[in-house]
């Protein structure tokens, strides 16, 4: 009688190793922190959330962060790194033109960050590089040392103000704003704030009227501006 053996376990009934933890990195820890802050704002991110992010107890984010301090350095930086910069040989008013769309594209993105761009008294590598871009972008246009820094001033001003108004502003979308004007305007009398309904409903309340594209009329004139100045 020939002797049974047993059935050769299937693939399927094999016991499957554990998946592999990825290496906690201090740049895994960021971006994991720049994810939470997108989802829930700055103030909902916390040590000990950020560590069931990533998969360990809070104080093992100690490791990679000195402190929470640190972490808002280094999601800033990260948020830098996306902004595209001026590289040699550009012409100055293009890539400003650029960076300015680029700077409020990542505002956009991350808004959060809007506040604290250029309130960090540590900034990163990332920061460093880039203000320095700008600022050689003018330098070598022929700006001199004094109207550098009038334009970079002027220019973040406008860019981080404008995505400030952005981030507070009652609607998201054309639809949004189209609705919320008429609703103003249907509040009072034609004849009693005249200016106010003319430019809803002429301007506001016209298809595809979008606010963001205020930005780039407004950029333009300062850059116009600025090359007067220069000139």
């Amino acid at each position: 009688m020939p002797r049974r053996t047993d059935p050769k376990p299937t693939q399927s009934a094999q016991s499957t190793p554990p998946p592999t933890r990825a290496t906690l990195t201090r740049q895994r820890v960021l971006r994991a922190a720049v994810e939470l802050a997108d989802a829930g704002g700055l103030e909902t991110l916390s040590m000990r959330k950020l560590g069931e992010a990533v998969g360990v107890e809070a104080m093992s984010l100690y490791n990679h962060v000195a402190n929470k301090e640190d972490l808002l350095d280094g999601m800033v930086d990260l948020v830098f790194g996306e902004v595209e910069p001026p590289v040699p040989g550009d012409d100055w008013r293009q890539a400003m033109r650029q960076r300015a769309i680029s700077l409020r594209l990542a505002l956009s993105r991350h808004r959060w960050a809007i506040g604290l761009m250029e309130s960090r008294s540590t900034p990163g590598p990332a920061t460093l590089r880039h203000h320095d871009a700008v600022l050689g972008c003018l330098r070598r246009a022929g700006f001199s040392l004094a109207l550098t820094a009038h334009a970079v001033s002027v220019l973040d001003s406008y860019i981080y103000g404008f995505a400030l108004q952005e981030k507070t502003l009652p609607f998201d979308s054309p639809e949004e704003t189209a609705e919320l004007a008429d609703s103003i305007v249907s509040g009072f009398g034609a004849d009693e704030y005249p200016y106010l309904v003319e430019i809803a409903t002429a301007h506001v309340m016209r298809p595809g009227y979008a606010y963001g594209d205020e930005f780039t009329f407004g950029l333009d004139l300062i850059l116009d501006g600025l090359g007067r100045a220069a000139r």
